[in-house]
């Protein structure tokens, strides 16, 4: 599974940010598929995460601003009313098994959020 992540960028702080991500070699309609992000200096987060029956897992610090959807081969994160902590690589990742590792990954968008 090849995975290619977009929508990253600049915003102020309040802002909206929609990535996307679209798989690709596979379908992956049976698969987990989250997003996570990772700043410097910290352990890398999962933000968001949908199963194929579309239930939703939302960290704490998304919850309530962040919606994760997808289809069979895409998965999307709208992220709204965004803070500067928010700053960091989104990756989206793809995971074969329930409650096992992300097996796929994409290679990363930034996002930061200024002040």
């Amino acid at each position: 599974v090849q995975l290619q992540a977009s929508g990253g960028g600049l915003v102020q702080a309040g802002g909206s940010l929609r990535l996307s991500c679209a798989a690709s070699g596979r379908s992956t309609s049976d698969y987990d598929m989250g997003w996570l992000r990772q700043d410097p200096g910290k352990e890398r987060e999962v933000v968001a995460r949908i199963s194929s029956g579309n239930s939703r897992y939302y960290s704490a610090s998304a919850e309530g601003r962040f919606t994760i959807s997808r289809t069979s081969n895409t998965v999307s994160l709208q992220m709204n009313s965004l803070k500067p902590e928010d700053t960091a690589v989104y990756y989206c990742a793809v995971r074969r098994k329930r409650a096992g590792p992300f097996d796929y990954w994409g290679q990363g968008t930034k996002v930061t959020v200024s002040s």
